[in-house]
């Protein structure tokens, strides 16, 4: 499998002037490339091949006087700026054929100089790890990086990121092999909320640390300030800086801490099965701030490429699973509750619920049934279907998406679903 290892560096003033340099000719090609591809469909002609655009738009142009600059930067950031153009036109007509899964995406839009985050990518030829710690850029220099962890394996690529905070990061691609940890008799089901992130079903409950929450009323007091500066000055320039880098710490906290509890229930569990949340349609709520505090996403996708990793089952559930309206005693459904009733008592067996508690022991059941569904007929079509490696989610055919490293019984091999 793929993982990226991001690491902060801390490039000196004439090697930020290089990159800026590098940022805005990556740039420039793929709005140039993007330009041509767009005219030749608007006049009816054919795509424009890879091919044409890299010997006109990178070969010769740098042989032009207004394109001359272009040579002052790594062939490589220009022809990988190309074949970043290639992929996202590709994802987009897969999305639009219906072979790509989940949401819709977009066609490619230019690129402009303003954008809060700025990046380049090189493959193994453009980039090179020094003996001395630092990283070899060409065209760049020797940049100090901060190694907080060794590398697993020789990268294959590297993505050289500068955010609007101002700071910089080496994201490094590496192929490594799985890592499984010892084998577990427990399974877990996760209820994720708002007040409390997550309810487990063998009764553990984590309590949301609202970051976002905590920071409010530093950051209330540094965009009131950001809003007093004049549009266009070095000042307002200033006062943006230190807005993003207050939401920095914020994002870089809130990630920390997912890390750690989704290490822990990997750790502690052989089987993880989650609910499919909308979380889309709830941040277009009034909720909206408290559901992008949480980062529901984000550690359901740690979840699942952890589970990968380390030899564990990760499954999710249907979101439109009564989770909330089934008994988990007796099985009896019990209908629809408003979000202010915490409790409840089941009507046909009398036990008394909480409602999160309840929850989260019905995803429990509901993702092993769905893995034992998914047994019988992996075993009786003899199909084995490898883990998937994008993000999870509920099929429109209404299966469920599930992925891990298959054990030893073809149970834990999914047959697709079909388109």
């Amino acid at each position: 499998m793929q993982l990226r290892y991001n690491y902060r560096m801390y490039p000196d003033a004439l090697q930020r002037r290089a990159l800026a340099k590098a940022f805005g000719c990556a740039r420039v090609v793929w709005n140039d490339c993007l330009r041509d591809r767009k005219e030749a469909h608007e006049a009816g002609r054919p795509y424009v091949k890879s091919a044409d655009l890299s010997r006109l738009r990178i070969t010769q142009a740098k042989r032009t006087e207004q394109r001359a600059w272009l040579a002052d930067v790594s062939a490589v950031v220009l022809q990988q700026s190309l074949r970043d153009l290639d992929t996202a036109y590709k994802n987009f007509f897969d999305s639009v054929g219906g072979k790509r899964k989940g949401r819709k995406v977009s066609p490619p839009r230019y690129k402009s100089r303003k954008d809060t985050r700025q990046s380049i990518r090189l493959v193994a030829t453009g980039f090179s790890l020094r003996g001395s710690g630092r990283v070899y850029v060409a065209k760049v220099g020797e940049i100090k990086v901060q190694w907080s962890r060794p590398l697993p394996a020789a990268p294959t690529s590297v993505t050289i990121v500068k955010e609007s905070s101002g700071r910089y990061f080496a994201s490094f691609v590496v192929d490594i092999g799985p890592e499984p940890l010892p084998e577990m008799g427990t399974e877990v089901g996760i209820d994720l909320g708002l007040t409390t992130f997550a309810v487990l079903s063998d009764g553990t409950r984590v309590s949301s640390p609202g970051f976002l929450r905590r920071a409010e009323k530093k950051l209330k007091r540094l965009q009131k300030n950001l809003s007093r500066k004049a549009k266009g000055s070095n000042n307002r320039a200033k006062a943006r800086i230190k807005v993003a880098r207050q939401q920095a710490k914020v994002a870089d906290r809130r990630r920390d801490w997912q890390h750690k509890e989704s290490t822990r229930i990997i750790r502690d569990n052989q089987a993880v099965y989650v609910e499919d949340l909308a979380v889309s349609g709830l941040a277009r709520t009034r909720l909206a701030k408290s559901v992008y505090d949480v980062g529901w996403t984000q550690f359901v996708n740690m979840l699942e490429y952890k589970a990968v990793k380390h030899g564990r089952y990760f499954g999710k559930i249907g979101r439109f699973e009564p989770t909330s309206q089934v008994c988990s005693a007796c099985g009896a459904k019990d209908g629809p509750k408003p979000l202010d009733v915490r409790e409840w008592t089941c009507k046909a067996c009398g036990t008394v619920h909480d409602r999160d508690d309840n929850a989260a022991k019905n995803t429990l059941a509901a993702g092993r049934a769905d893995r034992l569904n998914a047994s019988q007929s992996a075993g009786k079509t003899r199909t084995r279907v490898p883990a998937q490696r994008d993000e999870a989610g509920s099929h429109r055919c209404g299966r469920t998406t599930v992925v891990g490293i298959p054990g030893r019984e073809a149970g834990e091999h999914v047959k697709a679903c079909p388109a």
